[in-house]
């Protein structure tokens, strides 16, 4: 997407990054990171670029091998902001977020599962004992759910609208429907009324943070209602309350879909400007 490029370039224009700040991925994800988490008869699938017409149809990508390699540069580089968390407090991924992957299939635009994939390195490397995965993209972290049902390290959050994709939700450890058109306040309440007693109640030594802006009254697949001074408000309380509690964290993008490309860049830059002026 046009964002991914667009959006760096804003953030070294009005001096928010360097290029120092920067890094690519370390390489293509290696498959024994990847069948950590997804099923290898769905790798090998992958792999072979043998999926079904059918499956093929609900990931929403043509299948190519193209499509396969870019897919393992995100995965492996929502691993290596893992890393760099662990020292630097804070790192970013301007791509992933794949939270509707799940470990035998691919939906929504996502063949594997970034924050899952990178959770589940923290725990086999024992870089991390407790995990926690915020989700407040407008879609529910469906895959992301699925996969951690039975993982009692990982606790999945997920805010998002009641009425939007996925059709059948699956069950997070806590989820927070919101109804179409809710104003920045309800949503803000909302959120503050949940989010740091959860943390406080499962105390993670680590998270991740799906920040999608398609919370956005102007995103078409959104519904919702919120301004893009409250999208930053929102992020604002995920950085303050890891901040408070000295929890290192990882934000992936996530999904974002106005009209404006203009907004979606601002709507994102607004998530590195906040990191920017809380963590250095």
């Amino acid at each position: 997407m046009e964002k991914y490029d667009l959006l760096p370039q804003q953030l070294m224009h009005e001096g928010c990054i360097d290029q120092a700040q920067l890094f690519e991925p370390s390489g293509l994800l290696l498959e024994d990171e990847i069948l950590r988490t997804h099923q290898e008869a769905y790798w090998q699938k992958l792999k072979t670029l043998s999926l079904s017409k059918q499956e093929i149809r609900k990931t929403g990508f043509p299948l190519s091998q193209q499509l396969i390699d870019r897919e393992r540069l995100i995965m492996q580089g929502t691993i290596d902001c893992a890393q760099h968390a662990l020292k630097d407090r804070i790192s970013m991924n301007i791509a992933g977020g794949t939270h509707h992957a799940y470990s035998d299939r691919g939906e929504g635009f996502c063949l594997l599962n970034d924050l899952a994939l990178a959770a589940n390195h923290l725990l086999h490397h024992q870089k991390a004992k407790k995990v926690m995965i915020i989700d407040l993209d407008v879609h529910q972290g469906n895959g992301t759910a699925a996969i951690f049902r039975d993982e009692e390290r990982v606790f999945t959050m997920s805010m998002h609208g009641e009425k939007n994709y996925p059709l059948h939700k699956e069950k997070s450890d806590l989820d927070i429907p919101v109804w179409d058109g809710i104003d920045d306040r309800s949503y803000l309440d909302l959120l503050g009324s949940h989010l740091e007693s959860t943390i406080d109640h499962f105390q993670p030594d680590f998270c991740f943070y799906q920040c999608g802006v398609d919370v956005l009254a102007s995103d078409k697949l959104g519904r919702l209602g919120l301004s893009i001074e409250a999208c930053k408000a929102r992020d604002r309380q995920v950085f303050d309350a890891v901040l408070e509690r000295n929890i290192p964290i990882v934000c992936a993008m996530g999904g974002g879909y106005s009209e404006d490309i203009k907004v979606i860049i601002d709507a994102h830059a607004n998530t590195f400007r906040l990191a920017d002026q809380l963590f250095f």
